[in-house]
């Protein structure tokens, strides 16, 4: 499994930040400002600056909230969450289909997130467009939900038609940087954590456990 959405934010921190975010209107800048030479080309958005407090406080709770997410934690084997940015678009905007780069100036990036802070209804267009191959993926997520991918996908945001996007976005280094050998591992402590709750421990599961941690051991860096 190469992509994870699940539900990150309650609907009261949601309501909390975006109520700070939505008075902020003077520290919002040029998304350009953090892309790459390629990227910038084609990205058209406004983000919060990273030094405004607001951004600080939020990147410190969003990094909590996925550290204490089982699944995000199981999937990702997040070694460092990194680059937490706020951005948002409004009609006429997007971004063009782009690679993230490999090194940011915060971190490597093995897994990309977004975080949608907005209801689905708020705005027109606007979906996240991943290419997997020779797949397309569309992602338009409810408020509070996140999808986390690999970077090493083309991607793309299709422009706002009407309304406004708002959403936080970041990168994942992975103690495990193939998307192969992470899945396998996440199958495995999937299937292993859904034994134990239906059967309980015993000694066949311990097994299960003992050879994902040695080969989490193995296969980590």
């Amino acid at each position: 499994m190469n992509y994870l959405t699940t539900t990150l934010l309650n609907d009261k921190e949601i309501k909390t930040i975006k109520k700070d975010l939505n008075i902020l209107n003077k520290n919002w800048e040029d998304g350009k400002k953090t892309a790459g030479t390629h990227a910038a080309a084609v990205k058209n958005n406004l983000q919060l600056s990273r030094k405004s407090d607001i951004s600080q406080k939020y990147t410190t709770f969003i990094i909590e909230k996925m550290l204490s997410n089982p699944l995000i934690k199981s999937f990702s084997l997040a070694k460092r969450i990194h680059g937490i940015m706020f951005t948002k678009s409004s009609k006429g905007m997007k971004y063009g289909r782009h690679i993230d780069n490999a090194f940011m100036s915060t971190g490597r990036s093995d897994l990309s997130f977004t975080i949608f802070l907005n209801k689905k209804n708020d705005y027109e267009g606007g979906e996240l467009i991943i290419d997997d191959i020779n797949t397309e993926h569309k992602f338009k997520l409810n408020e509070g939900e996140i999808v986390i991918y690999p970077s090493t996908y083309l991607h793309s945001v299709n422009q706002i038609d009407n309304g406004e996007r708002l959403v936080c976005v970041g990168w994942i280094e992975s103690y495990v940087k193939s998307i192969e050998e992470r899945e396998y591992l996440f199958d495995i402590d999937s299937g292993a954590r859904g034994i134990l709750a239906k059967s309980g421990r015993s000694d066949e599961l311990d097994l299960i456990f003992k050879s994902y941690s040695n080969l989490l051991r193995i296969l980590g860096n």
